[in-house]
């Protein structure tokens, strides 16, 4: 199983560039949402039981994605780069394909802030992301967030990497044509086409 994990702040498209690739490759899609929208009727965001819970899936879907035999999973999710507790999650999310021998790559999406609070709203974030439908209080998320919270790497930083052996692509995604990204990522990582 070939696992591609999609990262970058709220609203820069990796759930839509995520379901780009997996129509150009076959891959199964495992976007951030469909952990997070379930739990939330149950338990409030960020807290430990949410967060408990939540790894716990995501654990769980990645693991049997390995031994399920999956051709490949794109996995999106969001980090704070400064926060030692998100790192050693996604290391461990990642350890099972890891122990395995696949292949793991890490796909990095950026954009401008102004931009990514214009896509708030937009039909595909209301259909698969109930918590997103008030788009105000979405809006206000993303610039909180961001003002506590390092969602991208920083290519000055001696070329910083989420998960260091393993290829890391990062892609400007301003321009919201996620077909074009997705043509990239499967060109530039050499993924399987249909």
């Amino acid at each position: 199983m070939h696992l591609v994990c999609v990262t970058g702040p709220p609203a820069v498209g990796k759930m839509t560039v995520g379901r780009a690739v997996c129509d150009l490759t076959g891959f199964r899609l495992f976007h951030n949402h469909m952990s997070i929208e379930p739990l939330l009727g149950v338990y409030d965001f960020g807290t430990p039981s949410f967060q408990r819970i939540n790894g716990l899936i995501r654990r769980e879907v990645i693991a049997e994605s390995v031994v399920a035999d999956l051709p490949g999973l794109v996995f999106t999710f969001a980090i704070d780069l400064d926060h030692p507790g998100d790192l050693a999650q996604l290391h461990e999310l990642v350890e099972p394909v890891e122990r395995a021998g696949a292949p793991i790559d890490v796909v990095e999406l950026y954009a401008p802030q102004d931009v990514r609070l214009a896509r708030e709203g937009g039909t595909d974030r209301m259909d698969h992301k109930r918590s997103k439908r008030d788009v105000e209080w979405a809006r206000s998320h993303v610039v909180d967030l961001e003002s506590r919270a390092r969602l991208n790497t920083d290519p000055a930083r001696d070329g910083e990497q989420l998960l260091p052996g393993h290829r890391h692509l990062r892609l400007d995604n301003a321009h919201g044509d996620a077909r074009a990204t997705a043509e990239r990522v499967v060109d530039e990582l050499g993924l399987p086409r249909l």
